[in-house]
């Protein structure tokens, strides 16, 4: 099957390597051709990191990379899936779909990545069908898939993405259009109440995320999560809930949109095949099944107070219930020193 991919960043790189690792040609598309080709090298020498450590061998590696392929717009004609996974704005997507729409064959599947705009409203006008198909950060190592249907998504396009989901090793979940779907619309609102907490000096940064390590069990605090994450994409998920639904209970926190505002975005993080925290020494393992998340408390800090002398925290890697078996946490950080 031949897989047209529109983004080539930390999501498109990532399904892409999904895709390539299950025998489909997935094509590769960013702002140029240039540009998209720089992301694939990236993920060329991810993988032979792995090859060099022995965690892959170097014809798996190779016959994986031949069928990454970067081409001009005009080869994306006769696929038979297009995978947008552009900026989080309904503007460019739109767009995008709508110029695809004259491109590509009539049987091509068009799925959207996105992570809680309107379904319906991206798929407005398009001859194509449009569908829902949101992978989750790493792509590679975390198993799920909601796969959303728009109003007018056909049956038969839901069944052929559901089965696809299953056939590429990942675990798909029925979602009815709404924003955020199920994962985000839950977590983000956390997050973004965690934010809060801070804001009103309820408790400390790191209180926070101790008290729902520890009484909740989840694997990572609000704040660290919502740091590795990206405070941009929280407010942006925070945004289109409160303005899709006009209940106050998702009303973007002051403090958060501040520190957007401020560029204070949180851990920004790159995937290929691993997870790398911008500026710190954590995460050195290679294989996407056994991805490491990994958050300094006190590197690429968020918020205006930094300590002066930065300490070098003790690694520990943990296994919680509910994250996938490939994925372990090391030196469980926090959103920012705030």
């Amino acid at each position: 099957m031949k897989v047209a991919i529109f983004g080539a960043g930390t999501m498109g790189r990532g399904i892409a390597q999904v895709f390539a690792a299950n025998g489909h040609t997935a094509l590769m598309y960013a702002s140029s051709i240039a540009s998209a080709q720089r992301h694939k090298e990236q993920l060329d020498a991810s993988l032979q990191k792995r090859v060099a450590k022995g965690k892959m061998s170097q014809g798996t590696k190779d016959a994986l990379m031949a069928n990454v392929l970067v081409e001009e717009e005009s080869a994306a004609a006769d696929a038979d899936l297009v995978i947008e996974c552009i900026a989080e704005e309904m503007g460019p997507k739109k767009e995008l779909f709508h110029r695809l729409d004259e491109l590509c064959k009539p049987e091509t599947v068009f799925a959207s990545n996105t992570s809680s705009l309107s379904i319906t409203e991206m798929g407005n006008g398009l001859k194509h069908p449009l569908i829902g198909m949101h992978f989750f950060n790493p792509v590679p190592s975390m198993k799920l898939i909601e796969v959303i249907r728009g109003v007018n998504t056909p049956q038969e396009t839901f069944d052929f993405v559901y089965k696809l989901a299953q056939d590429i090793g990942k675990e798909p979940v029925e979602v009815a259009e709404g924003p955020g779907f199920v994962v985000n619309k839950l977590l983000i609102p956390m997050i973004n109440d965690a934010i809060g907490l801070v804001e009103s000096g309820t408790a400390s940064v790191e209180d926070i995320d101790k008290a729902m390590r520890l009484g909740a069990n989840h694997p990572m605090g609000p704040l660290a999560l919502g740091d590795f994450i990206g405070l941009d994409i929280c407010l942006a998920i925070m945004n289109t809930l409160y303005d899709e639904t006009g209940d106050s209970k998702y009303r973007p926190a002051l403090l958060l949109k501040k520190m957007v505002r401020g560029g204070k975005l949180g851990q920004k993080l790159r995937v290929v095949g691993r997870i790398v925290p911008v500026g710190s020494r954590v995460a050195r393992r290679e294989d996407p099944r056994r991805a490491v998340q990994g958050v300094h408390l006190q590197t690429g800090v968020v918020g205006e107070h930094r300590h002066k002398a930065p300490q070098r925290l003790p690694c520990r890697r943990t296994r919680r219930p509910g994250l996938d078996a490939g994925v372990a946490l090391e030196a469980v950080g926090v959103l920012g020193r705030i």
